[in-house]
């Protein structure tokens, strides 16, 4: 099995569909991909579910989604098949026991008739006795007579590795080097567990080996199961693919390992799975450039880079297996930057799902309003995800019967009472009957005119009316907004506020 770096690769991203896709999880597959393309080799997705207890069918559209969004695409798989089809493990169910008994034939394993109970109360006894708990390997003993008889007494069994009493196993690491470990220190894995079914042990050996598997990407905290690992590959006889632990993830604060949920720090929440940063409207070009950048290093000089441009560069030896905390503010930061680059039709594809939700509003509504396509251009500037856009744009959705001035204050201009702000609503009204081209360009040269003409600052003009149509303090260009809602919508909302603003001052007067 050749594995120089000028090879074709063959890796696998291999998900256990027992919860939604963590963030890290994307990122080995990220690194799969790219080392994929890098060498001109395969991508391979392999379905990894034989804990059945723990199995949950809806993971795996979610593990789907996650790994298309981002858009890497698989060469072999469940949905397209391949050449060592099937590539879901519970269909697999006969090779792993043909090997596991093969292992068996071989002298490496046994199989291991102890009760739940029994090791249950050998836990017991060993934490007791203040000892390191484990399989005492009390069937690896069993004369060939006392198995027969078990056997025929129908007592269940699982099929154990037998790792050497002595002896080191060392492994090689490709951003490691070289690790070793005592075979004392090890433990009689199990292999093929009650039911028939395989542990990650012996399924994973298996199926890399089949599959001719040439590199294995991996969290750092599988780096204990390796020796296990390379001692399964050895007993088999074949190569170990080369073995790449990436280091662990650190949540914003870098002084522990990134949750798979939710995480407040310093008061700030942050996400950690795929689906929560999708929902939160974080486009899939942002963050492949912000994961390529976790771990790996594309040029400390650039931030900002293509996907042709990271599979040119990406190299598996430059990994650093330093853990790091995730810089959240950077992903925020690439995020607007990428909506800074969409052209303001594809902004709106892009909003208008999250809108719908957030505002209560059908999609194919949202894509024929006007209103989107006067906004979006003046919004973009100011947006770091999709989900902030209905924050930008809510008001103008409402009626005017619908604003609500929780605060007097929005529609009182700087220095000035309420009786002037007032007469500013009023001023800003008469101007819009009397304007002929609605246009935020126009709207703005006349009311700059009729502020000087009043001889009062354009703030003062513009302020009040700001604080009319929208109800908001923050609100985007004042003249492109009245353009969205248009000329009628406008003078209500105006109309409107000046009512509210005269009760005021009424009240006051009693």
């Amino acid at each position: 099995m050749k594995k120089d770096g000028d090879s074709p690769a063959r890796v696998r991203f291999a998900p256990s569909p027992t919860g939604h896709l963590h963030l890290g999880g994307l990122r080995t597959a990220l690194f799969d991909w790219l080392w994929a393309r890098k060498t001109g080799g395969q991508f391979i997705l392999r379905i990894e579910d034989t804990d059945r207890r723990r199995f949950d069918p809806e993971s795996m559209d979610s593990l789907i989604r996650g790994l298309r969004w981002l858009g890497l695409d698989w060469d072999e798989g469940p949905d397209i098949g391949g050449p060592f089809a099937p590539y879901v493990q519970s269909q697999r169910q006969e090779i792993y026991q043909e090997k596991a008994q093969e292992l068996i034939d071989r002298g490496h394993a046994y199989r291991c008739f102890c009760t739940p109970e029994r090791l249950a109360s050998l836990r017991d006894e060993q934490r007791r006795a203040g000892r390191r708990t484990g399989y005492d390997r009390h069937c690896r003993t069993l004369s060939d007579a006392e198995r027969s008889q078990r056997e025929a007494e129908g007592i269940s069994s699982v099929i154990r590795f037998a790792v050497p009493l002595d002896g080191v196993t060392v492994y090689h690491d490709l951003v490691r080097g070289d690790i070793q470990v005592e075979n004392r220190h090890l433990q009689d894995e199990i292999l093929l567990k009650a039911d028939g079914l395989p542990t990650y042990h012996l399924a994973a050996m298996v199926d890399d080996n089949l599959m001719k598997i040439t590199h294995v990407l991996r969290g750092e905290e599988w780096l204990a199961t390796a020796p296990i690992h390379k001692l399964i590959v050895d007993a088999f006889g074949w190569e170990m693919p080369v073995l790449v632990h990436l280091p662990v993830i650190l949540d914003p604060s870098g002084k522990g390992k990134m949750s798979k949920r939710k995480k407040l720090v310093a008061g700030k929440e942050f996400l950690a799975l795929v689906h929560e940063f999708q929902d939160a409207g974080y486009l899939p070009d942002a963050m492949f450039n912000f994961l390529t950048n976790v771990g790996w290093n594309f040029d400390p000089e650039e931030e900002v880079f293509s996907r042709e441009e990271a599979i040119e560069r990406f190299c598996l030896d430059e990994i650093n297996p330093s853990a790091a905390a995730l810089p959240y503010e950077k992903l925020d930061w690439l995020n607007g930057l990428y909506i800074r680059g969409l052209t303001p039709a594809a902004l709106k594809v892009a909003l208008v799902p999250y809108l719908s939700r957030q505002l209560g509003l059908s999609e194919a509504e949202l894509q024929k309003d006007r209103k989107l396509d006067v906004l979006i251009p003046v919004i973009q500037e100011r947006l770091k995800r999709l989900d902030e856009g209905a924050d930008w744009v809510d008001w103008a959705y409402l009626t005017s019967d619908e604003i609500a001035y929780s605060d007097p204050k929005l529609l009182i201009g700087r220095k000035m009472d309420a009786a002037q702000s007032i007469a500013m609503l009023r001023a800003g009204a008469a101007l819009l009957e009397e304007v002929e081209l609605f246009d935020a360009d126009a709207i703005q040269e006349a009311f700059r005119e009729r502020a000087s003409e009043l001889g009062v600052k354009a703030g003062n003009l513009f302020g009040p009316i700001r604080g009319a149509i929208s109800g908001k303090k923050v609100s985007p260009p004042l003249f492109e907004s009245m353009v969205a809602l248009g000329r009628h919508e406008t003078l209500q909302r105006i109309g409107r506020a000046t009512a509210y603003l005269e009760g005021l001052t009424i009240e006051e007067s009693v």
